[in-house]
């Protein structure tokens, strides 16, 4: 997700967006993290998940994996609004 700098990690790998989920969800937990670092980070993730789909529109496979994760992620989103 972040660095130690503040950085945004592009999130490429289907387990960087299954732990990247996991890395959300705790920071959205967390009582210290921004608002602002918060709907970054969503942002970013959200925004890496679109890209990743797209790349593998063509496997079966990967989408399928990718499609769960997006599933997941609409279901943190609605459960944060």
């Amino acid at each position: 997700m972040f660095d130690k700098s503040g950085q945004w990690i592009r999130l490429e790998t289907f387990d960087d967006f299954d732990d990247g989920l996991s890395d959300l969800i705790g920071l959205w937990s967390s009582e210290t993290a921004t608002q602002a670092t918060k709907d970054s980070a969503f942002a970013h993730f959200k925004e890496d998940l679109e890209a990743a789909a797209l790349q593998w529109i063509d496997n079966r496979a990967k989408s399928k994996k990718y499609a769960a994760i997006a599933s997941e992620l609409a279901e943190f989103e609605e459960a944060i609004k």
